[in-house]
C-alpha cells in the first residue's frame, strides 16, 4: 500500500539518522570511557601523574618596532613532583575562597588561581559524592589553573613576580563576594606589585594588577593572563561536541581548537580588540576576559611531547610606568559551570561579547536554543525536566497539528480508496503507466497527497535532534531526575530486562562484547511497544519484505534507543502515544476502521497451510 511505502521510507530515513547518532555519539562515548578507565587504573597503580613544563618565553614580536615576550605558565620543579593533589596544594601557603557557588584556595606562591571546586555539582547523582573539582595546582595530577602577571621586554633584566614568588596577603585571608583580597610583593629594586582579586556570587573573578615605580627611570612592562592545563584530559570524543581550546575573538569570530589540532599546529595567534578565550570541557570551562576595546595578542598553544601543556593566554600592550608613577590593568576570569542563564547574564550585563558561544549549541542553534528556553521555562513552573519534556512534546504536537492532521486525513482517505485502487491494479495489471495515471487522477480528484504519510515521522526528526542536543550539552539536564528509577535524564535508562530490572544480582553491562546491547531498560521497552502499536494501526503491507521490516522495526529501535539518554526515550515514547491517539481519532472521523485489534489478533491467528497442487 502507498501509505505503508511512504511510512517505510520515513522510518528508514529516521533509522539512518539514528544510526549516525549511534556512530558519532555512542561508539566514541564507549571508547572514551574505556580509555578513561584504563588511564585511571594506570594512575592508581603508579600513584602519580607527571606534570609537564610549559613553554619558556619565546620573545616573539607583538608588532613591528616592539619586542613583547610570550607569557609562560607556572613551571613545577621536575625533581619534586608531588604524588597527589593534596601534596601539591600543601606546597604553598594559601588564601581561602568561599562563595555561594565555589570553594577553594589561591596560592600565595605564584599568586595563581589553582584550586576550585563547584559546590552545586557532584561527580555522581549521589549528593554525598565529591564535588566537581575544576582547577588544580601545577605540580600535581591534572593541573589546571589561571595565572596573571607582568613580563618584561625581551632582553630587559627586571625582577618580576613568577611561579616561585611568595606574595604577602593584606586582609582577613578569605575571598568572598563581599571581601576581595589584596596581595603585595616588592622586587627589592624599587618596584612594588599589588594584586587585588574579587569574585561575584557565581563564577566570575576580577583580577586587578598594579605596579608602582619608585625608581628614577621609566619601566616598560606587558600585562598578561593565561589559563594552562598540563596533560591532555580525558575527553568524551563526541563528534557533535567541542572540548578543548575555545574563544571568540572579535572579527576572527569563534575559534574551536581541538587538543589534537593544537598539538599539530603548536601555536595560533590573533590580534583582536574584543573577545575572550579559554579551555572548555563538556559542562565546565575556564575563560579569560581581557579588557574590551583595546587590541591584545591572543594565543592558543601546546608545548611538550607525550604529556603536553595546553595554554590560552593574552598579552596587552606595553604599560610604561614613569618614575614615581604607577600602572594598573584589570582582567576577568570565568571559572565554573556553563549554566545557560549565568552565561547569558554575563553576556548581557558584564560586557562579555558573544559569551553565549561558550555553550556549544551547534550549527542548528536556531532550533536548540529555543528548545532549551522552552524546556527551562516550563521547568521553572513544574520543577521537573522530565515533566517539562512531556509538556513540550504536547506543545510541539499542537504546533504541528495542522500538518499532521492533513497527513492523517490523507492517509485515511487513501485507506478508504484501497478497494478502488485494487480494482485499478487488476484492470491495468499489464499496463503500469496507465495504472499510475489513473491513480494520480483519483488522488487529484480526492485531494490526496500520496507522500503525506511521511510527514508525522519526518516532523519528529528536527525536534528529536534539538532535544537531543539540549539534553546532551546543557548542564541543567545533568543529573536531572524524572520519577522512579530515572535519576539522570541525560544518561540511559539504568535498568535491564536481562536481570529482571534489578531483581537478579547480575550486571548485564559487564558481559564482554554484547554487554552494551543487554542494557535494555523499561523506558526503551515502553518506547518499542508504543512504536509497535503505532505501526499496527494499519495492516502490514502485502509485500513480504516490507512486512518483515515493519514487524522487526520496533525491536530494532528498542535496542538502538536503549543507549540514548532517558530524556530522549521518554520523549519518543510519549510522542508515539500521542500520535497513536491522534491518528485513531482522525481515522474514526473519516469513517475508516481502526484495525489495531484486528491486526493484533492476526499475529496469533494460524495461517492456513498452502495446498500443494
Amino acid at each position: 500500500m502507498s501509505e505503508n511505502r511512504n511510512m517505510l521510507l520515513a522510518v528508514l530515513l529516521s533509522v539512518a539518522i539514528l544510526a549516525g547518532w549511534q556512530y558519532f555519539y555512542v561508539a566514541p562515548r564507549e571508547k572514551a570511557q574505556q580509555a578513561a578507565q584504563q588511564q585511571n587504573r594506570i594512575e592508581q597503580s603508579t600513584g602519580t601523574t607527571t606534570a609537564n613544563k610549559p613553554a619558556e618565553p619565546a620573545g616573539a614580536a607583538q608588532s613591528p618596532g616592539s619586542s613583547s615576550p610570550t607569557p609562560s605558565g607556572t613551571v613545577a620543579p621536575a625533581a619534586a613532583v608531588p604524588a597527589t593533589r593534596e601534596a601539591a596544594l600543601a606546597a604553598s601557603p594559601r588564601i581561602v575562597i568561599d562563595t555561594p557557588r565555589i570553594k577553594g584556595t589561591i596560592a600565595l606562591r605564584g599568586g595563581s588561581i589553582d584550586d576550585l571546586a563547584l559546590k552545586d555539582y557532584h561527580e555522581t547523582v549521589d549528593p554525598k559524592s565529591p564535588n566537581i573539582v575544576l582547577m588544580s595546582p601545577a605540580g600535581g595530577p591534572e593541573a589546571f589553573y589561571a595565572e596573571y602577571g607582568w613580563v618584561a621586554p625581551t632582553g630587559a633584566s627586571i625582577p618580576l613576580p613568577n611561579a616561585e614568588t611568595v606574595w604577602t596577603e593584606q586582609g582577613n585571608g578569605t575571598l568572598t563576594p563581599s571581601t576581595p583580597v589584596t596581595l603585595t610583593w616588592d622586587n627589592g629594586q624599587g618596584l612594588t606589585f599589588t594584586r587585588t582579586i574579587a569574585v561575584d556570587d557565581n563564577y566570575l573573578f576580577t583580577v586587578t594588577d598594579k605596579v608602582a615605580n619608585a625608581t628614577s627611570e621609566a619601566v616598560t612592562l606587558y600585562p598578561y593572563a593565561l589559563v594552562a592545563r598540563h596533560g591532555r584530559p580525558h575527553t568524551l570524543g563526541y563528534y557533535l561536541l567541542h572540548e578543548g581550546l575555545l574563544g571568540w575573538l572579535g572579527d576572527d569570530g569563534l575559534q574551536e581548537i581541538k587538543y589534537k589540532k593544537i598539538d599539530d599546529e603548536k601555536s595560533v595567534v590573533f590580534h583582536p580588540k574584543e573577545g575572550w578565550l579559554g579551555i572548555t570541557d563538556k559542562y565546565w570551562a575556564a575563560s579569560l576576559i581581557p579588557p574590551q576595546g583595546q587590541t591584545f595578542t591572543a594565543r592558543f598553544s601546546s608545548t611538550g611531547g607525550d604529556k603536553p601543556t595546553y595554554q590560552t593566554d593574552y598579552l596587552l600592550d606595553a604599560q610604561k610606568v614613569a618614575p614615581g608613577g604607577e600602572a594598573q590593568v584589570s582582567g576577568r576570569l570565568f571559572a565554573g559551570a556553563k549554566e545557560v542563564r549565568v552565561i547569558n547574564d554575563y553576556r548581557a550585563n558584564a560586557d562579555i561579547p558573544r559569551f553565549d558561544l561558550m555553550i556549544d549549541w551547534g550549527w542548528f542553534y536556531f532550533l536548540t536554543k529555543p528548545m532549551f528556553w522552552l524546556l527551562d521555562t516550563i521547568f521553572h513552573f513544574v520543577g521537573n525536566f522530565g515533566v517539562s519534556i512531556l509538556i513540550v512534546t504536547v506543545l510541539v504536537k499542537l504546533v504541528f497539528f495542522p500538518l499532521a492532521n492533513m497527513s492523517y486525513v490523507s492517509m485515511s482517505k487513501m485507506k478508504k480508496l484501497q478497494p478502488e485502487m485494487q480494482r485499478l491494479k487488476e484492470r491495468y495489471k499489464d499496463d503500469r503507466a496507465a495504472q499510475q495515471r489513473e491513480m494520480m487522477d483519483i488522488y487529484k480528484k480526492e485531494k490526496i497527497n500520496p507522500m503525506a504519510g511521511c510527514v508525522p515521522i519526518l516532523l519528529q526528526i528536527p525536534v528529536f535532534f534539538a532535544l537531543y542536543k539540549v539534553i546532551f550539552i546543557t548542564i541543567e539536564m545533568r543529573h536531572a531526575p524524572f520519577f522512579g528509577w530515572i535519576h539522570d535524564l541525560s544518561a540511559p535508562d539504568p535498568t535491564s530486562i536481562f536481570n529482571l530490572f534489578g531483581l537478579l544480582p547480575f550486571d548485564p553491562g559487564s558481559v564482554p562484547v554484547i554487554g552494551h546491547f543487554l542494557m535494555l531498560g523499561i523506558w526503551p521497552i515502553l518506547m518499542g511497544f508504543s512504536m509497535f502499536v503505532q505501526m499496527r494501526l494499519n495492516p502490514l503491507p502485502p509485500d513480504p519484505t516490507q512486512a518483515m521490516i515493519f514487524t522487526w522495526m520496533p525491536v530494532f529501535f528498542t535496542f538502538l534507543l536503549a543507549s540514548f539518554p532517558a530524556g530522549l526515550v521518554i520523549y519518543w515514547t510519549w510522542n508515539n502515544t500521542l500520535s497513536c491517539i491522534q491518528q485513531s481519532v482522525i481515522m474514526k472521523r473519516q469513517g475508516v476502521k481502526v484495525e489495531l485489534w484486528d491486526n493484533l489478533k492476526s499475529l496469533f491467528r494460524r495461517k492456513p497451510k498452502t495446498q500443494s497442487q
